[in-house]
């Protein structure tokens, strides 16, 4: 090499860029980090995980700390290593997406990962789905969320994420930039989106709120206060030990201030938990049940069309046994349906997507039933025949077996829906608990279950009248009900409206249904109406009370072969009753006999009438009369129109508000009492006070600012003093202000308003002179200074360290 050459590259070895530290950095060679860029990394790693606890009620536990920390310690190795050896953009995004995807397996989905660590291509698909799609689910799952198995990659790709952009500002953009305030305040900006997110996709009830807050708030507030631009080194030795010792000081009034008036808004502020903004209140589930007919409406199809067809077997099944298709706790006059989310978060109509095991339900007298088999034939639905409260399904076969999914379930009713439908050849194992048969004896204590259930509307009057007639001589609630469902049994006849049947029996179940039913000579009907009748009087007793339909396969069937065969002949619905303690016990209020009596009852003969032309009816209701716009804005109306105000703005509202009083509160009542102390000094009696009041104004005013200001000295030698530190362009001497505040005080001679004005004015273009070589932070933190309040706090400090 040339010594030219030579030359060169020693210049090059030496050649460096000043960092934000003020240390110089080689160009060649390893990029290591300094010791305040570790602990800048330190404290925005630290923030990430006060943010990311917050997840804890959504996942119901601490499971999602395993895939989140992992995430972090990946994203954070990788913006480090990056800086290390001075990769460009390209390469860093490279480096870090393998490494998301190499070590995503064992922290997010290892159950679908090979030997549980290395990637397979079902985690691959998983790491890149949750990442993307992750995020709606997130908040359309009912908590405790354990489904799909790509949610766990929602808090990896998080942390990951947030870990590689804050460790990569803080080792290759904040120490190569002088150390502003707001540099530090984009850093966290990724700490804070992670604390707003676990808000966000949370739920009602928030994980150690007020903890966490003041924690973030404290470890921000303080970080950003120390790791600003160092003092100026012109500063005295003196002078930069009482400016640390005022950083202390003041570090110690921030940590104070954030935890009483963190605490307190907090406590005083925070809306009530049915108030809270969360994005899961707000989004509808995907599924809703409401757009599918009410199964229950379809019951004659079963009892006519589909009556020799096998819609499905079971193995597994006991004796007594029943297949639960669907619970229905909604009645509108019409028919029975599952409760809308928009009258209940928690009804019939709840269903969230779940995984393999599923919620366990606590209200009920436990029967298990283990290993029980369906296995798919001409059925064709999205509602999955189940048993009891299933614990876990297993899909094994056919098409279902790829599209797990797509369940959801309800626990409170034990009711699981397939979103993709069932065909034939799917098929499903699953573990459940069953309730325990209960006689009206084993009730006859028992009070009825406190259970909040959607208001029946439209029910005919003689649904009451029949149930008190029915009941009269019952006492407990047990013995009411089965007083009603005995006579229901006792007095009615069984008839599906076939063409076999001895009378003919209308399909429905609604109102006019059951009123039909009731009022005839005969009671006539099947499972649709009997069971709709019997709720809809437990309801008018003040019950709770739901209906189910479903199928009850033979007893004689389920003993004597281990497979069963289900038909549509053994649709069945029945009503359940929740009693306090025990669970929702089931009442079959439809009778068996079929053999019904001719009505003898003679038929009035009609007599003929005049012809006469009627008049248009005219009874139409107001609503009819209105047209489907006119409907839908006077519902707006009735609901408060757009006076209505979000709840999220509220939110939105308070989280601006509550910081802005904190910080701007306190600035006012300091600018008030330097007013009002400028205000008593330019109005003294004598004119010498006047000008004395500038000179001290112009004195507390730069103490205010920062600078060190001699605490018992002659004006001249503060004047020198203070004009070593502001010595400058633009600088304002100060000395001639002080000789002439001397003169006025010490000559005796009287001093008018003018001269008194003129000092006034000459103080103040000092302090502004004064204030234009200071740092933006330094000028804000004036506005929170009191002088009085800061010798006094001084002169506590010297006694202490004197004693």
């Amino acid at each position: 090499m040339s010594a030219v050459g030579d030359a060169a590259a020693k210049r090059g070895t030496k050649t460096g860029t000043k960092t934000g530290d003020g240390t110089a950095e080689a160009r060649t060679g390893l990029r290591r980090p300094s010791s305040r860029t570790w602990t800048d990394i330190a404290v925005l790693l630290l923030l990430v995980v006060v943010g990311l606890v917050g997840f804890e009620p959504s996942f119901g536990g601490y499971s999602f700390l395993i895939p989140a920390l992992g995430g972090l310690i990946v994203g954070a190795a990788t913006g480090i290593l990056s800086s290390l050896f001075r990769l460009g953009l390209v390469q860093t995004v490279l480096v870090a997406i393998v490494a998301y995807f190499l070590f995503g397996t064992a922290l997010a989905v290892p159950q679908q990962g090979i030997l549980v660590v290395l990637p397979s291509l079902q985690s691959l698909a998983s790491l890149a789905v949750g990442a993307v799609f992750g995020w709606a689910d997130i908040v359309t799952l009912r908590t405790p969320i354990g489904a799909p198995q790509y949610i766990q990659v929602v808090p990896y790709v998080a942390t990951w994420l947030v870990a590689l952009v804050s460790t990569t500002l803080a080792a290759r953009w904040l120490s190569t930039r002088p150390r502003a305030a707001w540099r530090f305040g984009l850093a966290l900006l990724g700490p804070m989106a992670i604390y707003v997110a676990s808000i966000l996709i949370g739920t009602d009830d928030p994980f150690q709120a007020g903890l966490r807050g003041v924690t973030f708030a404290v470890l921000a507030l303080v970080w950003l206060g120390w790791r600003r631009r160092p003092a100026s080194s012109s500063v005295s030795p003196e002078g930069a030990r009482r400016l640390h010792g005022r950083r202390v000081a003041g570090t110690a009034v921030v940590v104070i201030a954030a935890v009483l008036l963190g605490g307190g808004a907090g406590f005083w502020l925070a809306p009530p938990k049915d108030q809270r903004f969360v994005l899961r209140d707000e989004i509808e589930p995907p599924f809703d049940p409401l757009q599918y007919p009410s199964p229950l409406s379809g019951f004659r199809h079963y009892t006519k069309q589909v009556t020799d067809d096998v819609l499905f077997t079971v193995q597994g099944l006991q004796a007594g046994d029943k297949v639960r298709l669907a619970t229905l706790d909604s009645f509108t006059g019409k028919l029975w349906n599952v409760t809308g989310p928009e009258t209940s978060t928690n009804g019939s109509g709840t269903f969230n997507l779940v995984g393999r095991s599923l919620p366990k339900q606590s209200f009920v007298t436990p029967e298990a039933r283990r290993d029980v088999t369906f296995t798919i034939e001409t059925y064709e639905d999205v509602w999955l025949p189940s048993l009891g409260y299933p614990n876990d399904i297993r899909f094994t076969d056919g098409d279902a077996s790829s599209a797990t999914d797509d369940l959801r379930y309800n626990d409170s009713t034990g009711t699981a829906v397939l979103t993709s439908g069932l065909h034939a050849g799917d098929s499903y194992t699953l573990d459940a608990t069953v309730q325990a048969p209960m006689t009206a004896a084993d009730l006859a204590e028992v009070p009825i279950a406190s259970v909040e259930l959607p208001p029946v509307e439209a029910a005919p009057d003689i649904v009451t009248v029949k149930a008190q007639e029915f009941a009269a001589s019952a006492a407990s609630p047990a013995a009411q009900l089965e007083a009603i469902r005995l006579a229901l049994v006792s007095q009615g006849f069984l008839s599906h409206g076939r063409a076999s049947d001895s009378v003919a029996s209308r399909a429905g179940h609604g109102a006019d249904r059951v009123t039909e039913l009731l009022e005839r000579n005969q009671m006539v009907g099947d499972q649709e109406q009997y069971a709709s009748a019997f709720a809809l009087m437990a309801r008018s007793l003040g019950y709770p009370a739901r209906v189910v339909m479903g199928f009850a396969p033979d007893a004689a069937d389920v003993e004597a072969a281990p497979v069963v065969e289900v038909t549509g002949d053994d649709v069945t619905a029945w009503v359940e009753v929740a009693f306090d303690d025990v669970g929702w016990v089931a009442f079959e209020p439809t009778p068996d006999e079929t053999d019904i009596p001719q009505d003898q009852t003679p038929k009035p003969k009609s007599e003929p009438q005049p012809q006469v032309r009627q008049p248009p009816r005219m009874d139409n209701d107001d609503e009819d009369l209105l047209t489907p716009v006119e409907l839908e804005e006077s519902q707006e109306e009735d609901d408060g129109g757009w006076f209505d105000i979000p709840g999220w703005v509220y939110v939105l509202g308070l989280s601006i508000l509550i910081p802005a009083a904190i910080v701007f509160i306190p600035m006012l009542i300091v600018g008030l009492i330097k007013a009002r102390r400028a205000t008593r000094r330019r109005a003294a009696a004598e004119g010498h006070d006047r000008v004395a009041g500038a000179w001290e104004e112009l004195v507390d005013r730069f103490s205010e600012l920062g600078y060190d200001v001699p605490a018992a000295s002659t004006r001249i030698r503060v004047a020198d003093h203070l004009d070593r530190q502001v010595a400058g362009e633009g600088a304002v001497s100060l000395r001639p202000l002080a000789s002439t505040t001397d003169e006025a005080v010490f000559s005796g001679q009287p001093i008018d308003d003018e001269r008194s004005a003129q000092a006034w004015s000459e103080a103040q273009l000092a302090v502004e002179a004064a204030r234009v070589g200071l740092s933006r932070m330094r000028r804000f933190l004036a506005r929170y200074r009191v002088r009085s309040a800061r010798d006094w706090a001084n002169r506590i400090s010297r006694k202490r360290s004197d004693s």
